[in-house]
């Protein structure tokens, strides 16, 4: 089948990691909303196509009858995005009375009104259990009042070449019968599953307090010259200024270790129970939240630095390249880089749906980039030596649920 156009919106866009995703392979933003002015701002500065007065900002303000307006009257293939996870927590809202949790009839009105093939609609893995069950449910219940089948699948971030440990709900609708293979079933298969250093490891040293703005060493993984790019000025590589009392306790703590290492004596009062915990640089990430530069509040501490994350490593480990500019400051910049759908994970799901759902044949160019994404772990020389034998995703015909 030849290549067509696939046109998208993006609803609670955030600052488009999705999007960023979904347009690596192939598809076409035509709307986005959001109601972060910093993340609508960082939505557009990374899109020569959007301006920023172009995004709708509350997706509660619109009336059903502006939808088709909103997107220029173009006929839509898919709606993206997902509304707030917050509310989904267990821990927040274990009986759904969270006011968030019911933004997701927002999103089921533009489904119904632009009638897409498909819907990607992700969310946090606390979603399915949100009163006992209950509300997720409704959601499914909403979909098929419009017409919609919905298969749910709970995904691993590093599965799909992202170096990062974090799991979330992908729920898929379509207006047709369901593809004979599923999301999770597409998994890439890394060649090797990426750690925190194979994503993060080019990035010069920084002290807390400190920033820089250069390189100095060049890409030594498939991972970290994909994200790097051509970039050449380094932004947001800044520490968390952590106090003498702050370095000194977590210098204590090894590759990957906890707070059970620091001496009795320098041991903190309180703190979650995986705060003042270093990443393992082996390892994939724990899933990047906008803590990831305070150590009291989660397992952020760089494998060997004494020091939190800074705002650029966490969007590395999100995999958004280093090109790719924030606007704000840096609280607003972490909890935009936190919230964001890891833009490899959107890429596949993008190639997933050309494939199983608009009945496209991937490009040569997209399947160099599975390639690349199957193998970020791997040493570049490795790379060129392999990359012939390096296939795509694998597949399997089922569509069970959630476990």
């Amino acid at each position: 089948m030849s290549a067509q156009t696939l046109r998208y919106v993006d609803l609670f866009a955030g600052a488009g990691g999705l999007s960023l995703g979904l347009e690596n392979a192939g598809f076409e933003a035509v709307h986005a909303v959001e109601v972060d002015e910093d993340a609508q701002r960082s939505f557009a500065k990374n899109r020569d196509d959007f301006e920023v007065e172009e995004i709708t900002g509350d997706i509660r303000e619109v009336d059903s009858g502006e939808i088709s307006e909103l997107v220029g009257g173009a006929s839509i293939d898919l709606v993206a995005g997902g509304p707030p996870c917050q509310g989904f927590s267990e821990v927040v809202s274990p009986d759904g009375s969270d006011e968030r949790n019911h933004l997701f009839t927002y999103f089921i009105e533009w489904v119904d009104e632009l009638q897409p093939k498909a819907a990607v609609f992700e969310n946090v893995r606390g979603m399915e259990n949100t009163a006992d069950g209950e509300f997720f449910e409704a959601v499914k219940e909403s979909f098929a009042n419009i017409g919609y089948e919905v298969v749910p699948n709970v995904v691993t971030a590093s599965d799909f070449g992202v170096p990062q440990h974090r799991r979330r709900l992908i729920v898929l609708a379509f207006r047709d019968e369901p593809p004979a293979h599923s999301i999770e079933g597409y998994e890439l298969d890394p060649i090797e599953t990426p750690g925190v250093m194979d994503g993060i490891g080019d990035l010069p040293e920084v002290g807390p307090g400190e920033e820089v703005t250069r390189y100095d060493q060049t890409p030594r993984t498939v991972l970290q010259r994909d994200l790097r790019g051509d970039n050449q000025e380094l932004t947001i590589h800044q520490a968390a200024d952590h106090d003498d009392d702050m370095v000194e306790m977590i210098s204590h703590i090894s590759d990957g270790g906890n707070r059970t290492e620091i001496p009795d004596e320098l041991q903190p009062s309180s703190g979650y129970h995986n705060s003042y915990s270093r990443l393992d640089s082996e390892k994939p990430a724990v899933a990047i939240t906008s803590n990831m530069s305070k150590p009291s509040s989660a397992r952020c501490i760089h494998p060997f630095q004494d020091r939190g994350l800074t705002p650029r490593e966490g969007a590395r480990l999100q995999t958004f390249p280093d090109r790719y500019q924030f606007v704000g400051g840096l609280v607003s910049i972490r909890r935009q880089i936190g919230n964001a759908v890891p833009p490899y994970l959107g890429e596949v799901i993008g190639y997933y749906l050309k494939e199983a759902v608009y009945d496209e044949e991937l490009t040569g160019r997209d399947q160099e980039r599975i390639r690349t994404l199957r193998s970020g772990s791997l040493p570049i020389n490795q790379f060129e030596e392999r990359r012939e034998d390096i296939g795509g995703p694998t597949k399997q015909v089922t569509l069970d649920s959630m476990d």
